[in-house]
């Protein structure tokens, strides 16, 4: 007996750890039974709550009609309703928004509005505009001003009544009017505070817009409620949306029922009688930190943690305080910014020596992706060399060029950079100069940015004053920084697109092809595009036009189509010219049609699709971008396949050939765009005409145009060989690009290099 009762408590000594999970799991257990248990008793009595079922949907089955799968069957399965379009009724294309945030209902962020004054307009809000206004997503000025002069680049509300509850009135109206169900917060602000607003734009990341927040400095209403606060205006107060939906109905009772003196107060005390809502310094774990600045303060030297925290300082007196405060302020920023960058590479290290690698496997720079590894030689990056003079390395091809402008200012700064961190590391003991940059090697690294390495002839210097020349190497890296999404003009897929098609003698054999693939891509397919062709005479064929015209031929298929597609009208425009110059051309075209018209200058060759129409669409924004697609060429089959097979004609990618820098010949552009630019050229040429001879659409938007030139191939215009008959007649630079297209245009290297070789051993046997 004594040994059994010694070994049960050797047993339950054993077990003693473990009774406190046994009994957690237990209990545990028990709950979620007796839980479960509850929650499916209130379920049953919800679904036989009395009351008349509702109707089952026409076709749906029984077990259905209530929402729950019937009798006998354990899991519901989700029927799928087929599509079904009425044949009765005419289609209608749906057209959705272009931006899944429009279509999802999603707010912007953060709108600013600005108070403003008569005496402060063409100075302190000129300055928040130059400190602060661009690193806010929206930002307007109020006033009370009657026809106000707007200074440049500002976006100025005028209500047309100074009296500052008045002014207060109508913006709040205006906000909810026009911005009310597009932002989340409202940050209202005059024009004698300065605003942080890398600052602000991160509080209002960290608060719920579910809430109802009225948030800034709080102050005490003279002889008011000891409860009751508002937000004093000087220092900024924010406002959320739900907030402003609320108080919007409430306004005209405010103005007319609550007298005041300063409009914050105003705003304060009808958001505390209608909403019951007073203004709070600390919201959500976030604070609202302001800084009152005293007369005579010098920014530069205030160390003070409540000025270092500030997300407002108030007030500012007049706009060199204002740029003072701005640089200071930005002084800290880029000081917590340095410190940050190093808290991280020292975590970096720290981590990497924890991994396999060890601490070999640490990049340079800490925190910087490491350098593109090719995995063949193809994708080789390829060094560019400078000196502090040229370039080697020139984007006309050329072997030196002269090293200027951006890249001139960007081996200058890097220069002085490589020095000054040098000064940095080797400081007291070393003191260095620059004397001369040996060589200089950059390259573009997609996947961490500009990379260089520099050999710098230096004079180094120690304490005691004794000097040595002597060559050193440093490496260097300019990384890419944040992306940034530069805001475009909207446009959209349903432009109509003027096609405008020249056509000389030389290209007769090819109209038929390109005739045919515009029916097959545009009209069957009903898309919004219309051509205009452009029969170039010679000056011997327009003599004759009428014994024989050398486009019958061409007019004969126009009227083909036309026949075919009775909706459809293909106009076409004679012209007798011996130099078919483009731009001569397109004035001829530029006037017969109206002026937001989107014109595609085609070529003969290329094969128009739908694909292509819309990036044409999209690409080409009135007043802002013109578009010069660089198209894929074929090779030549004969020297490609040499007999053999041909590629399909119906593969999805490109087939043999390449893109053809050398050729300008398509473009997308709208004519006001044109005529701004043609109108400019006319004024620096004079009736110097034959200067158009030598120049293309692209030279005149080159030149005489601020808008954006967008260069880019374009997979979607294919164009099958031949052989361009390059005029002598244009300009020698013309000549020479088409002269060089033909060439390129033959085969590759390799398709060349293969065919040379059978020549030489079919001339040997």
């Amino acid at each position: 007996a004594v040994g059994a009762a010694m070994r049960l408590g050797a047993v339950l000594s054993a077990l003693r750890p473990a009774l406190p999970l046994l009994l957690g799991l237990s209990l545990g257990c028990s709950l979620s039974l007796l839980r479960a248990s509850w929650s499916h008793g209130a379920a049953e009595e919800r679904c036989l709550a009395p009351g008349p079922p509702a109707p089952p949907a026409r076709g749906a089955p029984p077990e259905a009609a209530e929402g729950r799968p019937g009798l006998g069957h354990e899991d519901f399965k989700p029927r799928i309703v087929p599509y079904y379009r009425d044949p009765n009724k005419p289609y209608k294309k749906v057209l959705r928004t272009r931006y899944i945030q429009t279509e999802l209902g999603f707010h912007e962020r953060l709108f600013v509005a600005v108070l403003t004054s008569k005496a402060t307009l063409n100075t302190l809000a000129v300055a928040v505009n130059k400190t602060v206004a661009h690193h806010f997503p929206r930002l307007l000025y109020f006033t009370g001003l009657r026809s106000a002069k707007v200074p440049h680049g500002m976006v100025l509300v005028a209500h047309g009544d100074e009296r500052p509850i008045w002014l207060m009135y109508e913006t709040m109206n205006y906000i909810h009017q026009h911005f009310g169900s597009d932002y989340d917060w409202f940050y209202i602000m005059q024009d004698d505070t300065y605003a942080q607003a890398e600052q602000v734009k991160a509080l209002v990341t960290h608060l719920s817009i579910n809430q109802d927040v009225y948030l800034g400095r709080a102050e005490e209403f003279i002889g008011g409620d000891e409860q009751a606060r508002y937000c004093h205006g000087g220092f900024g107060y924010l406002l959320s949306r739900s907030l402003l939906l609320k108080l919007h109905p409430h306004l005209d009772s405010c103005r007319n029922e609550i007298l005041s003196v300063r409009p914050d107060e105003w705003l304060g005390r009808c958001i505390i009688d209608f909403l019951g809502i007073t203004c709070v310094s600390q919201l959500q774990g976030q604070h609202y930190h302001t800084y009152e600045l005293a007369k005579n303060t010098e920014p530069e030297k205030a160390e003070e943690e409540d000025f270092q925290a500030a997300l407002a300082v108030h007030p500012v007196s007049d706009m060199t305080l204002m740029y003072r405060l701005h640089k200071q302020f930005s002084r800290i920023q880029l000081d917590r910014v340095y410190q940050e960058i190093q808290d991280l590479q020292m975590q970096i290290r720290n981590l990497t020596a924890l991994t396999p690698a060890g601490e070999a496997g640490v990049t340079w720079p800490v925190g910087i992706n490491a350098p593109f590894l090719p995995k063949s030689r193809f994708e080789v990056i390829s060094w560019d060399y400078f000196t502090e003079q040229h370039l080697f390395s020139c984007p006309d091809g050329s072997p030196k060029c002269e090293l200027s402008g951006a890249s001139k200012a960007d081996v200058s700064e890097i220069i002085e950079s490589a020095v000054e961190q040098l000064n940095r590391l080797y400081q007291p003991l070393l003191r260095f100069s620059k004397r001369q940059l040996l060589n200089g090697y950059r390259r573009f690294d997609p996947t961490r940015g500009m990379e260089y390495t520099l050999d710098l002839l230096l004079e180094a210097a120690t304490q005691k004053g004794h000097s040595h020349v002597l060559a050193k190497r440093v490496s260097l890296v300019r990384p890419l920084s944040k992306v940034e999404i530069i805001p475009m003009p909207y446009v959209t897929e349903a432009t109509r697109v003027q096609l405008v098609l020249p056509l000389t003698v030389q290209d007769l054999d090819f109209v038929a092809n390109f005739l045919d693939m515009f029916a097959m891509n545009t009209l069957d397919t009903h898309d919004n595009a219309l051509l205009t062709l452009l029969f170039i005479y010679h000056p011997y064929d327009a003599q004759r036009v009428g014994q024989v015209d050398v486009f019958a031929g061409v007019k004969a298929m126009v009227g083909e189509l036309e026949k075919r597609y009775a909706e459809v009208k293909i106009p076409w425009i004679s012209v007798k010219t011996e130099v078919p110059s483009q731009v001569k051309l397109m004035d001829i075209v530029s006037k017969k049609h109206p002026v937001d018209t989107l014109f595609f200058l085609a070529s003969v060759w290329t094969e128009i699709n739908m694909e292509f129409l819309n990036r044409c669409r999209m690409n080409t924004i009135s007043n802002w971008q013109v578009f010069f697609p660089v198209h894929f060429q074929e090779f030549n089959p004969a020297l490609v396949y040499r007999g053999e097979q041909t590629a399909s004609s119906n593969t999805d990618f490109l087939r043999d050939g390449h893109f053809d820098r050398h050729s300008f010949a398509e473009a997308c552009f709208y004519n006001s765009d044109y005529m701004t630019a043609r109108t400019k050229l006319a004024a620096d040429i004079l009736d110097r005409d034959e200067v158009l001879e030598s120049m293309e659409v692209f030279d005149v938007f080159l030149h005489y145009s601020g808008l954006h030139l967008f260069r880019a191939v374009e997979p979607g215009l294919v164009q099958k060989y031949t052989l361009r008959s390059c005029n002598p007649r244009l300009s020698e630079e013309l000549y020479h690009r088409c002269v060089l297209s033909n060439l390129e245009g033959l085969a590759s290297r390799s398709h060349l290099a293969m065919a040379l070789f059978e020549q030489e051993q079919a001339n040997s046997t």
